[in-house]
């Protein structure tokens, strides 16, 4: 390399990172070639996520009402679900099926995340399941620690790039396409509604105490920057923190206060294992507001096919669950040897019962149930005729 190329050569790294903040497909030497680069801090990759966080400062001087605050929870949460519902189970793994308008007007919500586009966060969350706390997982904090799977990797060069040979099934629409490629577009027609909106409210409607300033700031930057470290979480955490129910292979957990920030996702674990679900939650009392909002919207003819968990998968659970709660009965009367008395008590308690109840009726005792006996709704009581 002659002298004067390495003199430009930090001009040309500089233009390039600027030129991609609007054109995620501009890559001079190839997207390959940027792939196989070292992980690395790519600084003037980092300026949009300071200029992101840095934002949330202007409540200095815009300060804060009601209504704003209020804004700013609701977008939080009405995007969480663009991501958790839009980018991550319908673009990400298709778990249900919508038409080529319902897949535009959805990328168009997931835009408004500030999350890349939907084919470029597709790309990544599927390596991530093919690689899930392997060397090649871009954010595992096994691998990589805690801030670059939670921060650091998204400001990296080498996963910059869309790989469109993993998205085969969404290239063919030239549309998100588009929107992959000029990802800025929709986070910034976002950003001026906010402002459009506060300076609306605050020339027709004063008693909301609100402005364009205001809006922007909890509407756009506030708003956004708790939304991007709490869909971050699931990078960061969710492989750190909770229980495993399943043997996966990575080291996936089910988190309750995850699930809450990120609304489903942090049924971690059940997703690893059966990642084609549209439910994360994979039992009733196991809350997943995506899977929720989702059903709702089927209703509406918006979107369609939604997929279940097979009972296969389901039983597996249920196995292991039972499992585990034997393992903790145990391992609590070693640090309680009292409770071990329990043991000897309750059965003998319970087959007395069960005897006097026996004598008195002159009733057979039930056959012992085994642990893992499953009755299904097929299934009729012996000697009913074929139309009971």
């Amino acid at each position: 390399m002659s002298l004067s190329q390495s003199a430009l050569r930090p001009f040309r790294v500089v233009s390039t990172a600027v030129v991609q903040w609007f054109d995620a497909d501009y890559a001079p030497q190839g997207p390959e070639k940027m792939r196989q680069e070292p992980d690395r801090v790519d600084w003037v990759r980092c300026i949009p996520f300071i200029i992101l966080h840095l934002g949330c400062l202007g409540v200095i001087w815009t300060g804060a009402s009601p209504f704003a605050v209020w804004m700013a929870v609701g977008l939080y949460f009405v995007r969480m679900f663009a991501v958790t519902g839009i980018y991550h189970r319908y673009f990400s793994h298709k778990t249900y099926s919508t038409s080529r308008l319902g897949q535009f007007l959805l990328a168009l919500w997931g835009g408004t995340t500030v999350q890349r586009g939907p084919l470029w966060w597709a790309y990544h969350h599927r390596h991530h399941h093919q690689h899930s706390d392997e060397a090649e997982d871009a954010h595992s904090p096994h691998v990589h620690g805690f801030w670059w799977s939670h921060i650091g990797w998204i400001t990296s060069r080498r996963n910059f790039p869309t790989d469109y040979s993993t998205v085969r099934d969404l290239t063919k629409f030239p549309e998100l396409v588009f929107l992959n490629r000029f990802d800025a577009i929709v986070p910034l027609a976002f950003a001026f509604g906010m402002f459009g909106l506060g300076h609306l409210l605050g020339a027709h409607a004063p008693g909301l105490h609100t402005n364009g300033w205001q809006m922007l700031v909890w509407g756009f930057f506030i708003s956004t920057t708790f939304l991007f470290h709490g869909t971050s979480c699931i990078n960061s955490m969710a492989h750190l923190m909770g229980k495993r129910r399943f043997k996966t292979e990575d080291d996936s957990r089910n988190s309750l206060i995850l699930a809450f920030i990120t609304l489903g996702e942090g049924w971690h674990n059940n997703h690893h294992r059966y990642m084609s679900a549209t439910r994360n939650g994979f039992y009733w009392w196991e809350i997943d507001p995506t899977y929720y909002a989702l059903k709702g919207l089927s209703w509406t003819g918006l979107i369609w096919g939604l997929k279940a968990v097979p009972k296969t998968v389901l039983a597996e659970g249920e196995i292991a669950d039972h499992h585990a709660s034997v393992a903790a009965a145990h391992r609590a009367t070693q640090v309680h040897p009292e409770y071990a008395t329990l043991r000897r008590v309750v059965p003998a308690a319970a087959a007395i019962a069960v005897a006097t109840v026996n004598a008195a009726h002159g009733v057979k005792p039930l056959p012992p149930i085994g642990v893992h006996a499953q009755v299904t709704e097929t299934q009729k009581p012996a000697g009913a005729s074929p139309e009971s």
